[in-house]
């Protein structure tokens, strides 16, 4: 159940950004909802590769090349989204920042008191 809030959390989150950074648009709100899956299915699979894969420059970067990784992750959600797109990999960056922010301040609305 937790999941699929996160879902509707990271959707509202992608329109939010789409309608602030120019340089990225979002068809609707249902292109939105495709974009939180594909990006949740890609944080799963691809994201633990690339992270092994490239493990020496982030820490040779002290972790900032997580950035760039998150970077790439959206840019192949832009390739298989039809009705996404973000124009560049700077703007890609920039979204991926901003939605790490937005996501940190929403999901705390998801954590449960434990208080026990």
């Amino acid at each position: 159940m937790k999941s699929i809030f996160k879902i509707i959390l990271t959707t509202i989150a992608v329109l939010i950004i789409a309608r602030i950074l120019p340089g990225v648009s979002v068809d609707g709100f249902t292109t939105s909802v495709i974009v939180a899956v594909v990006l949740a299915l890609l944080r799963f699979i691809v994201k633990p590769i690339l992270i092994v894969l490239t493990f020496p420059i982030t820490i040779i970067t002290f972790g900032l090349f997580l950035i760039v990784i998150n970077a790439m992750l959206i840019l192949l959600a832009d390739y298989f989204v039809s009705g996404f797109v973000v124009n560049g990999i700077w703007i890609a960056i920039l979204f991926s920042i901003l939605l790490s922010v937005f996501q940190s301040i929403l999901f705390q609305f998801l954590k449960e008191d434990k208080k026990s």
